[in-house]
């Protein structure tokens, strides 16, 4: 029998690894530094991004790692520059033994080369399938049926260290990537706690990810830009049904209604053969509102139209009128 994170003899394990520095920014990477200091890890500092503006009053936020951390008393640095020498100086000064990514910026390698024990990364997906930035949001655009969580160690080129621990997360039919997302944060929480558990053991061995798969046959997760969520009325309904929940809730698919942004965050796709011309709208005013595509509809159920807020369709509908 295993122990679980938290109990005295795993804490007493994980602190033979000394000092962890942490680095993470948004609400993703903090379940992974919650369930390290629920752990008993021994965290020497935490590095997150800086404070921004943000909102109407353009006040500074703090990042969720920020605010977590400062809850638990832990040392926060927020430099601007990876590479600035106050930033190296005061990581050396840390003495820390390993470092833990999740959620944050690409670093230097003067950075991820620092600690003896290296730097570990959890990453979104089975590496070395979806590197990248977006792993969540393309294999749910993808039609993937399950993806996972990666433990690697960092090196030179993006998301291409050696592998870790695993772990395979399916992927329901109607999924949205938010909550994925909150399902997988979770699960690589738990995934690096492991991860560190075994490496203190030393019993752990890290595979090339050149050994795990052909190389040909690699599927990549690039960052999403505006063109990626437009929809396109003369793809498939199942393309169209996995692009709207692979960018649900953001930044969301969209398309335009009688010439104003209409954002669709949920929808239900209808395969069946049709006359109507490729995104052309039908509405009974009350209950559905459907574009035509390829080879069926999508009935949105979940919309935000230009300067309104986000609601069901049937609100929508009760609004709304139609030119």
């Amino acid at each position: 029998m295993t122990d679980r994170p938290g109990t005295n003899s795993n804490a007493a394990l994980l602190q033979k690894l000394g000092g962890i520095i942490f680095m993470g920014t948004p609400e993703f990477a903090v379940a992974s530094l919650q369930k390290m200091v629920e752990a008993g890890c021994n965290i020497a500092a935490v590095v997150t991004a800086p404070d921004r503006p943000a909102g109407r009053g353009m006040e500074l936020q703090q990042s969720a790692v920020k605010k977590y951390a400062l809850e638990k008393g832990l040392r926060i640095l927020q430099p601007e520059k990876l590479k600035s020498p106050e930033f190296i100086d005061a990581l050396r000064s840390l003495n820390a033994r390993l470092q833990v990514v999740v959620a944050f910026r690409m670093l230097p390698e003067v950075v991820w080369n620092m600690p003896p024990l290296g730097t570990i990364n959890v990453h979104g997906s089975l590496l070395p399938q979806y590197r990248g930035a977006a792993p969540i949001n393309w294999a749910i655009i993808n039609g993937e049926k399950f993806t996972g969580v990666t433990t690697f160690k960092l090196q030179h080129e993006i998301d291409t260290g050696n592998i870790l621990l695993q772990e395979k997360i399916d992927i329901r039919d109607d999924e949205t990537a938010g909550e994925l997302h909150d399902e997988m944060k979770e699960v690589g929480a738990d995934l690096l706690v492991r991860t560190l558990a075994g490496i203190a053991s030393d019993n752990i061995a890290e595979v090339p990810q050149s050994q795990t798969t052909d190389s040909g046959a690699l599927k990549h997760a690039p960052k999403i830009f505006t063109e990626t969520c437009t929809i396109n009325w003369q793809h498939t309904a199942n393309e169209i049904y996995n692009l709207i929940r692979g960018l649900s809730p953001y930044p969301a698919a969209f398309t335009t209604l009688h010439e104003k942004k209409l954002k669709i965050f949920r929808a239900e796709k209808e395969n069946r053969n049709n006359s109507a011309e490729t995104g052309s709208v039908e509405t009974d005013g009350k209950t559905y509102l459907r574009f035509a595509c390829l080879d069926g509809y999508i009935s949105i159920t979940e919309l935000q139209l230009e300067g309104k807020k986000k609601m069901k369709v049937e609100d929508f509908l009760r609004g709304y009128r139609f030119p």
